[in-house]
Formats: C-alpha cells, structure tokens, sequence
C-alpha cells in the first residue's frame, strides 16, 4: 500500500487574521518591525504562512491580550512563552486565550495541554459554560479552518475523540426522567457530513431540557430519516451542516426536510447556515448558538 504525502499547510494573511483575530495590517506591522513571522513565497510570488507562524501568532495574540508589549514578547523564548501562557491559563477566565490554546494544541497533537485548558475551564466554569463557551467557539474556528484547506482530518480525530469522551459522559450524565407526554427530538447529520461533535453538544442540551432524542449521528441517508420518522413519534428534527456545498444543494435539502417534515418543527445550524443565509420555509428554524437553541426549547416548553 502506498500513502501520498500530505500537503504542506498554508495560510494567507487572511487566514491568519480570521483564526488570530489579529488585522492584517498589524500582522504586517509586526512582521516588518519585529521580524516576528516571516512569509515564503510561492513560484508565481504570492506569499504564504505556515503552521509555526499560526502557532506564533496565537501565542503572540494570547500574551498581548494580557498586558504584555509586543516588544517584550519577540524577545521571549519558546519555553518562556509556554510558561506565560501556562500561567495566564491557570488564572485567566477569557474563553479567547482557552480557545486559542485548543487550537495550538490541536495542532501539535498535544494532548497534555488539550486535557489541561479543557479541565481547568469545567472546574472553573462548570461543564455546560466549558460547552458553550469555549468548545463550541473552538469548532466553530475549526470550520473556519476546514474551509480553508488547513486541518488534517487526524487533528480533527484528535481533538474529536477527546471532546466525544467527556461529552458522552455528560450525556449519559442527564437523569431526567421522561414523562408520557415528553416531545421527541430527532438529530442527525445529512449523508456525506461528518461533523459530529457538533450535533453532540446540541444533543447533550436537548438532554438537558428533558426531550427524549433519537440520535442517529453521522452521515445519515435521507430514506433513514424518513423510516424513523414513521416508526417513531418524532415531534423535532435537528440537523448541522458543516462540510462546503453549494447554495443550490443547501436550499435543496432544507426544502426537503421542510417537506418531509411539515408537521414538525426543523432546526439547521452549522457553517453553512452563516455562509448561505437564504429565506427559510417556514417551519424550519436557523439556530445561530446553543444559547439560541437553549431558548427555542424553553418556548416549546412554555
């Protein structure tokens, strides 16, 4: 058997700015004055940046953030560097540096580092605000980075299998007890998407709020979604979307789930709902965040 090399990764400028949060102009600021990342350049002369620059710039981003000069950091070293970020970490609450660490983490494979931002933030600030403030945020980033052609999909297994653990312990963590009149949930990824963890943390709030979910996961052919809603009361459809599509495919399967569930109510959420917001039929729901989705329950609900 013969395995092709990965690709190296590279960033433009914009890349870094969407993942970093830092303006271009001042990646170039920086770049310039400080020499702190330097770009290579491509056969037709068109400049790019590497997985170690990604690295830089988050860690860079992370010590400004909390006080320290730019012309204070570029004279640090790596091992330095760690060790602030360490201890920012260890007495920081800002969801942003937490973020960016997962990132760098996820990147190196560092499951040390992954286990110990993870960890800290659910002592700090529970399970559900680690969930919706700081996972969620994250894969949202990683969508970004799945868009953009920069994520190997062993680091998303990486990070995916770590997350998947704690969630599921979580999940089966919700003891409420279903009553014969409890609305039933029916969550699944459409055929060809393989984004889980998403739907999980959507999964483990529907827990939460007490509905009763069939959760079919990854992946799932339409005709499957069909026969269960015949088999089962199914009172709600959730779904997320997350792999690139076209307009014209997207508003496709979102008229053929308002169709094959006109009676129930449908929830979309993902990154391709934010890229392609078209009009929606009328029973289905764009969800824009887990506190959006927390709050369409609390409405049923009532």
């Amino acid at each position: 058997m013969f395995y092709t090399a990965q690709p190296m990764i590279r960033y433009s400028i914009k890349d870094l700015e969407k993942l970093t949060g830092i303006k271009a102009h001042t990646i170039r600021i920086w770049e310039k004055r400080y020499q702190l990342i330097e770009p290579e350049r491509t056969s037709t002369n068109i400049r790019y940046y590497s997985d170690n620059d990604l690295k830089k710039l988050l860690n860079v981003s992370i010590l400004n953030r909390n006080g320290l000069k730019i012309s204070n950091i570029v004279n640090m070293g790596n091992e330095e560097i760690n060790e602030r970020i360490m201890e920012i970490s260890e007495t920081s609450y800002d969801h942003d540096n937490q973020i960016e660490q997962l990132i760098v983490a996820m990147i190196d494979f560092d499951e040390v580092r992954f286990e110990r931002v993870l960890t800290t933030s659910i002592i700090k600030s529970g399970f559900d605000d680690t969930v919706i403030n700081l996972l969620y945020p994250f894969f949202e980033k990683i969508g970004i980075l799945w868009q953009i052609g920069t994520i190997f999909p062993a680091q998303e297994h990486f990070v995916s299998n770590i997350i998947r653990q704690k969630l599921i312990i979580a999940i089966d963590g919700q003891n409420n007890p279903l009553k014969p009149d409890t609305k039933c949930i029916l969550m699944a990824l459409p055929s060809g998407e393989w984004h889980e963890l998403g739907l999980l943390f959507y999964y483990y709030l529907a827990r939460k709020a007490g509905l009763r979910v069939i959760y079919l996961g990854q992946s799932v052919p339409f005709e499957d979604l069909i026969e269960v809603s015949r088999k089962q009361t199914v009172d709600l459809f959730f779904t997320s979307m997350t792999t690139p599509l076209t307009q014209k495919k997207y508003s496709e399967y979102i008229q053929q789930l308002s169709l094959a569930f006109s009676e129930k109510q449908v929830f979309v959420t993902g990154y391709q709902t934010k890229e392609y917001p078209v009009e929606l039929p009328g029973n289905v729901i764009r969800i824009e965040s887990p506190e959006h989705f927390t709050e369409m329950l609390k409405s049923l609900h009532s």
